[in-house]
């Protein structure tokens, strides 16, 4: 997938990393554990929303500071900056349009922070496991004593080189993970953040409390949790879909944080996602042109600008299935070039 990688440097001189992917009407998604510009287009775990959202919106995602390519040394992790490095990234993103913002976990609460401040800027508003309290808040004692004791093994075992530590807290993320996404994520832990930063943004998380702006929410909203999820227990998900005025609710089948690409829960997300956005008729209307599956898979992948080659890889199939894949599309739409291709098929 083809990104350019930029830096800003906030108000008090924090270098933050961002980057934008594909193309459509924009999505922000706000900053969420872990991840890492660069290595998440490779992830087993994170490559394939990636490319979802890539594939249908011009995707700008950043690392938080602390994390990933963003500026380790920043000196203020606390969730006090992370509206206004939301805010730093649209800006230098040059987002003129209303935008989809995308909230994921602890992401979630900086999301509606931002639709409260700026509800002109956002067109849809989409939370997927998020929380409006931190495991360190709330009611239930259970929750915040798991998240000490998480908090205590991250201390403990974040940068030895036996992953058994990283692990006890990588597979509450994807429990169903295979062992090649178990092994990526816990490698991603020590690419992506130190032990001391690990520790701090953990703790950070804990402490999110936004329950006093769900009400003042303003702007479309879709909620999605997952029904058995350690992170974001759908209390907390039900919670922001209670309180936020016309708040849509979707509850998935997953015991993942983080869904991962065979689960029918994630084939469920992305339609709920294009259905809610309004892309879903995009998809409609390509199908009425005659578009097979396999040839909608395949203009989606050369909409991101890749190769005959990658779209190959990508789809499992010969290159040269590709060749006829694309010469049959072409004919559909009535084109005789992927510029005219991507025009055509983009609101």
């Amino acid at each position: 997938m083809q990104q350019r990688i930029r830096y800003i440097t906030t108000g008090d001189g924090t270098r933050l990393a961002w980057a934008a992917a594909g193309r459509g009407p924009p999505l922000v998604r706000a900053a969420t554990w872990l991840t890492h510009l660069q290595y998440d287009l490779e992830s087993p775990v994170w490559a394939h929303w990636i490319r979802f959202l890539a594939g249908h919106f011009t995707c700008v995602r950043y690392d938080e500071r602390g994390c990933g390519l963003s500026d380790w040394r920043a000196l203020d992790l606390s969730p006090s900056c992370w509206l206004g490095d939301l805010e730093a990234v649209v800006e230098a993103a040059a987002v003129e349009r209303p935008m989809v913002l995308l909230g994921i976990s602890q992401g979630a609460s900086v999301a509606i922070r931002y639709a409260v401040a700026h509800p002109e800027r956002v067109s849809h508003l989409i939370l997927y496991g998020g929380y409006a309290v931190g495991g360190n808040r709330g009611d239930d004692p259970r929750r915040r004593a798991m998240y000490k004791a998480v908090m205590d093994v991250v201390g403990l075992g974040w940068g030895q080189d036996n992953p058994a530590f990283r692990q006890l807290f990588t597979t509450r993320f994807v429990p169903e993970g295979s062992a090649e996404q178990f092994a990526w994520f816990n490698e991603l832990c020590l690419r992506t953040t130190s032990p001391e930063n690990a520790v701090r943004l953990l703790a950070a998380r804990g402490d999110v409390d936004v329950s006093d702006l769900l009400e003042k929410v303003r702007v479309p909203t879709l909620v999605l949790q997952c029904d058995r999820d350690e992170i974001a227990p759908r209390a907390q998900g039900r919670l922001l879909a209670s309180r936020i005025p016309g708040a849509t609710y979707i509850e998935l089948h997953s015991r993942n944080h983080v869904l991962l690409e065979h689960e029918p829960a994630w084939r469920e997300f992305q339609e709920a996602v294009l259905e809610f956005t309004g892309l879903a008729r995009q998809d409609s209307d390509l199908s009425a042109q005659g578009l097979t599956a396999r040839e909608r898979a395949a203009l989606a992948l050369l909409c991101e600008g890749r190769s005959n080659a990658q779209i190959a890889w990508a789809l499992g199939i010969a290159e040269k299935t590709v060749r006829n894949h694309v010469s049959n599309l072409y004919r559909k739409l009535g084109v005789h070039s992927r510029a005219e291709a991507i025009v055509r098929t983009r609101p």
